[in-house]
């Protein structure tokens, strides 16, 4: 399974931003400890990364690619306890794009594939009193659910995006990463603005900036995710309040839908910090999540209750199922599909995907 993963202190990354024209791009060197900065300059859209050969009927397809006839579905069933079940078959489910029935070509419980997991921890002022709890639950889920094939990468989020530990299977290096996430409330330069449809938005338009959430879910799907295939999960440690991303949440989602990336929110928040009215950035997680087939869970700034939802995360990843099917509109007009599994008997709830990007096919 190629894994082209960009190795501390040597190979150059591609970042591209995706606002309003989903068009830009940057040079930037992944190191150990690596600043990400959003592209200022206007280039092609990007194209998704790797394509896959056409797979018998009796194999299972590891990634959905939209540039290939296969698409390809994780999701988890559940029943009306929030429980998982286990043991289904095709014949159990109905599966619809565009509200049109599809014959599902490729099913297999997969609990057992390669995971690429990404963990983005918010190290914004916000945090300062649950920041050290965050760092301990995500090492030791981090250890407990990584297994060999495994790999995962580590973002800090707060005024600015960094990469703490690119690709990876040490959970040391991971842990060690995760350690390194320390608060910063700092202001940033200004060195250019993401293109706009009328040209560069002027930094002063962009508000004050203190925790970039929308462009790190967005840089983490474009850079990191996008170039992997298999299943891949993100894991959002934050209290979900963006203060100054140049993108919006729309453009984070559409890049994590883009590249496959499944999205889980751990809502932690110490609500002493926001003093009257509290926080607000729940609504805006529960759309992120629900479009990709995660979920968020409420932590609060209770130490066990996140033990807990590392758990959740945990057994759902090692319970999910996996459809593929060919779809019966073949046009590569880069449109939303939306996608539908129903069961066809049974109070089931699925958590699953809202739907891929039909992006055209590049030919090499």
């Amino acid at each position: 399974m190629p894994t082209p993963h960009c190795k501390p202190c040597l190979a150059a990354g591609l970042f591209a931003l995706a606002m309003f024209v989903l068009a830009t791009c940057v040079l930037v060197t992944c190191v150990l400890v690596t600043p990400l900065s959003l592209p200022a300059a206007a280039q092609n859209p990007p194209t998704p990364a790797g394509t896959s050969n056409a797979q018998s009927q009796d194999q299972s397809v590891e990634t959905l690619k939209v540039n290939v006839e296969v698409v390809q579905l994780f999701f988890n069933v559940k029943d009306k306890h929030g429980a998982l079940i286990p043991n289904l078959t095709k014949d159990n489910f109905d599966l619809f794009e565009d509200g049109k029935p599809q014959s599902i070509k490729y099913f297999k419980a997969e609990s057992d594939l390669p995971l690429t997991l990404g963990m983005l921890i918010d190290s914004s002022g916000s945090q300062t009193r649950v920041l050290d709890m965050e760092k301990e639950v995500g090492g030791s889920f981090l250890e407990s659910t990584l297994r060999a094939k495994d790999e995962a990468f580590v973002i800090s989020f707060d005024v600015d995006i960094t990469l703490l530990q690119d690709f990876t299977n040490s959970v040391s290096r991971l842990k060690h990463a995760l350690n390194q996430a320390k608060i910063n409330t700092g202001g940033v330069g200004c060195s250019g603005g993401p293109i706009g449809p009328q040209g560069p938005i002027p930094c002063s338009s962009t508000g004050p900036r203190g925790t970039a959430l929308y462009d790190a879910v967005y840089l983490a799907s474009h850079d990191e995710f996008a170039h992997e295939v298999g299943r891949k999960a993100m894991i959002l440690l934050t209290d979900g309040e963006d203060e100054g991303s140049r993108l919006k949440i729309k453009d984070a989602i559409e890049a994590a839908q883009k590249a496959d990336a499944i999205c889980y929110v751990l809502l932690i928040a110490d609500r002493g910090f926001y003093g009257f009215g509290g926080y607000h950035g729940d609504a805006e997680m529960k759309k992120l999540t629900q479009e990709t087939g995660g979920r968020v869970i409420e932590v609060g700034n209770k130490i066990e209750k996140l033990r807990q939802a590392f758990d959740q995360i945990s057994q759902e990843l090692r319970s999910q199922y996996n459809a593929g099917y060919v779809p019966t509109n073949t046009a590569r007009d880069g449109s939303f599909r939306k996608v539908e599994i129903k069961p066809k008997q049974g109070d089931y709830k699925i958590q699953a995907r809202s739907g891929y990007y039909a992006t055209p096919r590049h030919e090499d």
